[in-house]
């Protein structure tokens, strides 16, 4: 071995084991020691503190519970922003600790994803945290059954510093897809807290109401939609959350061409995605992004067309028994950074394609080619749980009759 090769992995091998002791200090001495302090107060039994890992507000996922508690006015709700890889490192330690200190007195903790901080604390056992997930049914992993792979950690990191330990309920789109949530949240010894309860965030596309409202809305947003059917293009990020980038092989001027006198296209980003690609100059009177004007709630409601590729959004939209597109051009590439739950083919919906054409072929013959009897057991296997009540199911099963 030549010198210059020696100290590379020389310094290599000193650079990982600093920061694995780093992160044995920041846990295990000063995670666990802040939070032990503050639990010697007593348990506040009205006290509920609700943590985004990454978003900067309350998210879909939260908002209808957090809504309903606070309505509440014996309950003192509080919300922390992690905001991991998107702040510093030390900003980020700042935060965890005051999420720390008052998650130590509170009865009852809700995330919608997974945080190896509240994960890995010695917490209590008077204070009851549910996983209410962020996401419907089972599309792509996540958690521990990415160990290995290029998108997840090693098993043994994963084990060391859980993501989901602590866990007492995880509320669930159906009760199907238990097995893939106790593998990726290493629940094989506490399978019954996974709970079939509905995904509290699908209540809302049960509403007339809110359905109406979200027509009027994409309406304000884009004129130019009314009187042509709409198509929603969805797609997930790529890579990592914290440098999310967006797929750009899209043809719109060619979609634009095919179908601009029937159909318009929206375009809903992933919320972890900062530089999206733009429209293309001369479709502005065809296709739009929407990101930071529309929820995806509310595009999901007034689309007659979803075009997505591995965002379980697609879960979503089965409730309204309408087609869909699964655009993989990159599906090897993907498996391989992060693999499914299930066969990607047999579990689509509608047609898988790899090119803009493919997705106009279809469309022009939606009529005869759409399979609404596959959407339906798509909806029955994935999303049986969810008929807009999930949220007062959630309530009942963490507050019990206190919520009523």
């Amino acid at each position: 071995m030549d010198r210059q090769k020696f100290y590379k992995q020389l310094t290599g091998s000193i650079r990982h084991g600093m920061a694995h002791a780093a992160k044995f200090l920041t846990f295990r001495i000063l995670y666990n020691g802040i939070y032990c302090i503050h639990a010697r107060k007593p348990v506040k039994e009205n006290k509920v503190l609700f943590v985004e890992v990454r978003e900067a507000a309350i998210s879909n996922s939260f908002q209808l519970l957090f809504d309903r508690i606070r309505e509440k006015k014996a309950y003192h709700v509080h919300a922390h922003y992690l905001r991991s890889g998107f702040v510093g490192r030390l900003e980020y330690i700042r935060r965890c600790t005051a999420m720390l200190k008052d998650l130590a007195d509170a009865k009852y903790v809700f995330l919608n994803e997974g945080c190896n901080v509240i994960g890995s604390i010695p917490m209590r056992r008077e204070t009851i945290l549910t996983q209410t997930w962020h996401a419907c049914g089972a599309f792509k992993k996540f958690g521990f059954s990415t160990a290995e792979l290029k998108y997840g950690e090693t098993a043994q990191e994963m084990k060391k510093y859980p993501y989901y330990g602590n866990t007492a309920y995880v509320t669930l789109s159906s009760a199907h897809i238990a097995w893939a949530y106790e593998e990726a949240m290493l629940l094989s010894a506490h399978k019954d807290c996974l709970k079939a309860t509905g995904v509290s965030r699908t209540d809302v596309f049960f509403q007339t109401d809110f359905i109406a409202a979200a027509r009027k809305h994409v309406y304000r947003q884009m004129p130019f939609a009314e009187g042509r059917k709409i198509i929603l293009y969805a797609p997930t990020f790529r890579g990592h959350a914290s440098k999310a980038s967006s797929p750009d092989c899209l043809d719109i001027r060619m979609l634009k061409q095919a179908l601009g006198s029937e159909y318009v296209l929206v375009i809903k980003q992933h919320p972890f995605v900062r530089d999206p690609a733009a429209v293309p100059a001369g479709c502005g009177d065809f296709a739009k992004d929407v990101t930071k004007e529309l929820s995806i709630e509310e595009l999901l409601c007034v689309s007659d067309i979803c075009i997505s590729d591995y965002s379980s959004i697609v879960f979503e939209y089965s409730l309204f028994g309408r087609p869909m597109l699964f655009y993989a051009y990159d599906l090897e590439d993907y498996f391989d950074w992060r693999g499914f739950y299930y066969d990607y083919h047999e579990l689509a919906p509608g047609p898988v394609v790899r090119s803009s054409e493919e997705i106009i072929d279809f469309i022009r013959h939606i009529d005869e080619r759409f399979d609404a009897e596959r959407i339906r057991r798509f909806r029955e296997q994935f999303m049986e749980a969810c008929d807009g009540h999930a949220t007062d199911r959630i309530l009942e099963l963490v507050f019990g009759g206190n919520m009523l």
